[in-house]
């Protein structure tokens, strides 16, 4: 048995009937479609590397402790690897809507939390017989970068690998309730021995501290109202999707002349698509779009491991500037200051210190949190690094693949960022009724790449104009100012 941590817990606890905590990979492949027997040997192949495929949750008798890891007796990866098709001729829009369909229906408790579709007669340009591998998680599984570890763990770097080979897998045994409850009670009392162990490195844990006070008094600002939006309110339980295309070479060529990170620009690209999206919707943008944007804190020796190591900052994205050079320097200069103010280091111990949190008590606060209404953070925006090699599933080539976001609390729009084989994919979701309309958002994404194109074109090699970079606090009182 092995206790779900803090975090992963949260991601079971807040999921309710209309927050569906599982997130999502598309991957478009090359055709023809894998048969059936195939592809299931494939991923019975490597399920040895990765046990949490074959293992469900079970929660500790009266509530005493986190869920725990253990063995589904019942395990059949029939259930799990699926196939459906799209009817003729098989369009882009008809997968977006299958893609909606299937993320609106929550993972079976009962069973492993994760589920493979493959669907079949998708039509594309230039590809014979391509198909769609949809992967479906849940977030107490992975976060977002172990995810992609674990893409390239199902896939192939060679489209001819050695054959599959099944390695006799036997369940254990299943605990029962007396062994979860001591198994539970033995884990809390070593709890706080694991906290001592850190007071051997005083220097090291006093520099933390110092971090996370820092790091909280600039998230200080989080407090503050955003302006009220549509992108805000009450969320029903169906999803839409939709994607938007770009290349990481052209970000990279813009970072390039302009200054910054990539990241900064993709951020200035979904900053022009919310610009398009609350035009459209006869909204001012007279105001910036704070988004909550996860950060990795996982430890390069921890790659591999499946479970969830992020932290957050918070962002605002400054849809009033129309400029996309003046847009992209705004965020340049505001992630810079969120990165120097260790904001993602106070959400870490935060974190950190939920573990140590009566069971009953974490689980009621969070739930508590998802039903507030949330006035603070207008979007998430998570980017997740993928692998820059061709993967390849049955000896089929990935194309692209696009991610799956999950919408929580009162946020209606979730915007997620994935890199592949040279290309910049943006995968968004929405509430069904409540933003029909993420395909404009979709297409402001692509235009806000394509004005910094232009915009570098036109620049040339020089250097950009260096200005002095406004704190966050300057620029949180700019825009209020604006507001009025």
């Amino acid at each position: 048995m092995q206790r779900l941590s803090a975090l992963d817990a949260t991601f079971l606890e807040v999921e309710d009937a209309v927050s569906h905590m599982h997130i999502a990979s598309v991957a478009l492949f090359e055709g023809p479609p894998p048969p059936a027997e195939q592809l299931r040997s494939m991923v019975l192949g490597k399920l040895s590397l990765v046990p949490r495929y074959r293992q469900v949750v079970r929660r500790v008798p009266f509530a005493a402790g986190r869920p725990v890891w253990v063995d589904d007796r019942h395990f059949n990866l029939e259930y799990h690897v699926r196939r459906t098709a799209l009817p003729a001729p098989g369009s882009e829009e008809q997968l977006k809507r299958l893609v909606g369909r299937v993320m609106s229906q929550q993972l079976d408790r009962t069973k492993p939390l994760w589920e493979m579709w493959v669907v079949e007669g998708l039509a594309m340009d230039g590809v014979e017989q391509p198909w769609a591998l949809l992967s479906k998680v849940h977030h107490c599984m992975v976060d977002g970068i172990s995810g992609a570890d674990l893409l390239t763990v199902m896939l192939d770097l060679d489209p001819h690998p050695p054959a599959p080979t099944s390695e006799g897998w036997r369940p254990h045994s299943s605990p029962s309730s007396a062994e979860l409850l001591l198994h539970s009670l033995l884990g809390d009392l070593l709890s706080p021995l694991e906290a001592v162990r850190s007071l051997r490195a005083p220097r090291a844990l006093a520099t933390r501290a110092g971090e996370a006070a820092h790091g909280l008094l600039q998230m200080r600002g989080v407090v503050e109202p955003s302006p009220t939006s549509s992108l805000n309110g009450p969320v029903g339980a169906h999803r839409r999707w939709s994607f938007a295309r770009a290349r990481l070479a052209d970000a990279k060529n813009v970072k390039a002349v302009f200054g910054g990170t990539v990241n900064d620009v993709v951020l200035a690209c979904i900053t022009s698509g919310f610009r398009d999206l609350l035009k459209a919707r006869d909204e001012s943008v007279e105001r910036v779009v704070r988004t909550l944007v996860p950060v990795s804190v996982r430890a390069p020796s921890e790659r591999g491991t499946y479970n969830n190591r992020v932290s957050a900052i918070f962002a605002e994205l400054p849809v009033g500037i129309a400029d996309p050079i003046e847009r992209l320097s705004s965020i340049r200069e505001q992630m810079a200051d969120l990165k120097a103010s260790n904001e993602a280091v106070a959400g870490e111990v935060l974190t950190s210190l939920a573990g140590f949190a009566p069971p009953m008590l974490l689980a009621l606060g969070e739930r508590l949190a998802t039903r507030v209404p949330q006035h603070n953070v207008n979007t998430v925006t998570t980017n997740v690094p993928g692998p820059q090699q061709p993967l390849y599933a049955a000896g089929r080539r990935m194309l692209e693949a696009f991610p799956y976001v999950p919408l929580g609390g009162h946020v209606r729009v979730g915007v997620a960022i994935f890199s592949y084989d040279g290309r910049l994919t943006f995968g968004v979701t929405g509430d069904y009724d409540t933003a029909q309309d993420i395909d404009r958002l979709c297409s402001g994404i692509e235009r806000g790449m394509e004005e910094l194109l232009q915009a570098r074109d036109g620049v040339g090699p020089r250097s950009p104009r260096v200005t002095r970079r406004s704190s966050s606090a300057e620029r949180r009182r700019s825009a209020r100012s604006r507001l009025g």
